[in-house]
């Protein structure tokens, strides 16, 4: 009995040492943190907040300010694997006036798949959109469909005159040679 007892105190022992290597190891690098001292509308000027925070038990850091950067962002300017703002640049962007990004939003959205009112992307959905795939009232692409469609099947006189203003020398791609 005795024997069990002293057994079981020792794998007791290696697993807290285990655990404690475990944990060192779960936060390979300390990532980073900064913040404006100036503040404006309740929001720092700038706050940059990248990768993890084991103090604070975050994996990720939560950038929010004026300029964001961190791995999700969200303020004026945002830049991060997720961006919310006004300009948005990320992996998902969704932008109020700009979004850039693998899949992005905003007035103005460019990215691999982008939707908003002027869209230019892989796959593009809006009121223009520009794409290999487009979906948009006025829609160019390889694959286009819309109410005013330019593509490898049809050119809509309405969309090249309209898309021949946004888009100088549209008008010289598509004329016959």
């Amino acid at each position: 009995m005795r024997d069990d007892s002293d057994q079981l105190k020792q794998r007791i022992a290696a697993l807290e040492q285990e655990v404690a290597m475990l944990k060192k190891r779960s936060y390979p690098y300390r990532g980073i943190r900064k913040r404006s001292d100036r503040s404006y509308w309740g929001l720092p000027l700038y706050h940059i907040a990248l990768g993890p925070d084991p103090e604070k038990g975050e994996l990720r850091g939560h950038a929010r300010g004026i300029i964001a950067i961190g791995d999700i962002a969200t303020g004026g300017l945002a830049v991060g694997g997720i961006a919310r703002g006004v300009v948005a640049f990320g992996g998902l962007a969704l932008g109020l006036v700009l979004g850039f990004g693998g899949l992005s939003t905003g007035l103005l959205a460019i990215g691999g798949l982008a939707v908003g009112g002027i869209a230019i992307g892989g796959g593009a959905v809006g009121g223009i959109a520009v794409g290999g795939g487009a979906v948009g009232y006025y829609a160019v692409g390889g694959g286009a469909a819309g109410a005013h469609v330019i593509s490898g099947m049809a050119q809509d006189p309405e969309a090249v005159q309209v898309l021949s203003e946004w888009l100088p020398g549209l008008r010289e791609l598509l004329s016959p040679r």
